[in-house]
């Protein structure tokens, strides 16, 4: 089963350390916890348009759910792309579930794939275990379960149960040459620091 799950915002003190704006999302970030999303609105979207990922992640958010602002997918859609390039795989994240349920955009498996697999490369379990549920399924891709093993088996490592469960599942349908493979797509993806696999 795929986690289709948005991310909701997350404050990660890495987007306030050193950041002369770090006050205003700050002010932002209290003022959302509390529902006042006016003030989340004020505080965030200069900071958005300044190239803050924090921000432009948090405003997609709150177009995506419409919080204090017409609910917007396609506005929500733009604000993740903006942090999404940036590296941040928590928009990754959420583009891939946009793109997987067509939420402001047409269903687009292969585009799931593409930000799943950019947020899997930064170690982010729920993602990995996705990944698997797409190669056992042939969603959006051919179906291989030596791929899906190796997603499952990461995030297994980082103590995903229903990875764990679901490997060990596809596992009893692979010979062993196949299941060797798989192990060994694993480890390299973990040397590699998951770039790559």
């Amino acid at each position: 089963m795929i986690r289709l799950t948005l991310i909701l915002p997350v404050l990660l003190l890495t987007l306030l350390v050193g950041s002369p704006a770090s006050a205003d999302f700050q002010k932002g970030w209290d003022a959302a916890q509390k529902g006042d999303h006016a003030t989340a609105l004020k505080e965030w979207m200069p900071l958005a348009k300044q190239g803050n990922v924090g921000a432009q992640f948090n405003l997609g958010v709150m177009y995506e759910k419409g919080n204090g602002v017409p609910q917007g997918y396609k506005t929500a859609i733009n604000l993740y792309n903006l942090s999404a390039e940036q590296g941040y795989f928590f928009a990754q994240y959420n583009l891939g579930v946009m793109y997987h349920n067509g939420l402001g955009v047409p269903q687009d498996y292969k585009t799931a794939i593409k930000w799943y697999k950019l947020a899997a490369e930064q170690g982010y379990a729920d993602v990995q275990y996705n990944l698997g549920t797409m190669y056992v399924n042939g969603t959006g891709t051919l179906q291989d379960y030596t791929r899906a093993h190796m997603w499952w088996n990461i995030a297994a490592s980082q103590g995903d149960k229903g990875a764990r469960t679901d490997r060990d599942k596809v596992e009893k349908r692979m010979p062993p040459t196949q299941l060797e493979t798989a192990q060994q797509l694993a480890r390299e993806c973990v040397q590699k620091n998951y770039k790559g696999c």
